[in-house]
């Protein structure tokens, strides 16, 4: 198999266990794709944002975990933004099969592990 690629995962904290799903997937021997966690639950400050941007820079692809909790996420916002800014390659995937947000600028797909697979090959 190919270098695994390095994912940022941004979520909402209100999330997490969605998180901890993905990271269970990256942890299997197969898995394309090795997985970065900067959850907090402290305040944003500036070291935190620091330590953020550095990891960022260093992944290949940002995978946003989406849900009506990400509209008040002020912390997965930044992620988002950061990733942006870094020209990072950013794909959205729906937390829950009934929950459609939008999150503006956020290209979204269902999640299937082939989808998150195919996004991952693609970086």
């Amino acid at each position: 198999m190919a270098d695994k690629k390095v994912v940022f995962v941004a979520f909402a904290i209100e999330d997490e266990r969605i998180r901890d799903m993905i990271k269970g997937q990256s942890l299997l021997t197969n898995s394309p794709f090795e997985y970065v966690d900067m959850s907090v639950k402290e305040a944003y400050d500036e070291e935190w944002k620091k330590k953020v941007r550095t990891r960022i820079l260093r992944c290949d692809g940002v995978l946003v975990i989406v849900s009506k909790n990400s509209l008040s996420s002020s912390g997965q916002k930044w992620e988002i933004q950061c990733a942006k800014e870094e020209k990072k390659k950013i794909r959205g995937i729906w937390a829950y099969k009934d929950d459609r947000t939008d999150l503006a600028g956020v290209n979204t797909m269902v999640w299937t592990w082939d989808n998150i697979a195919n996004w991952i090959n693609s970086l």
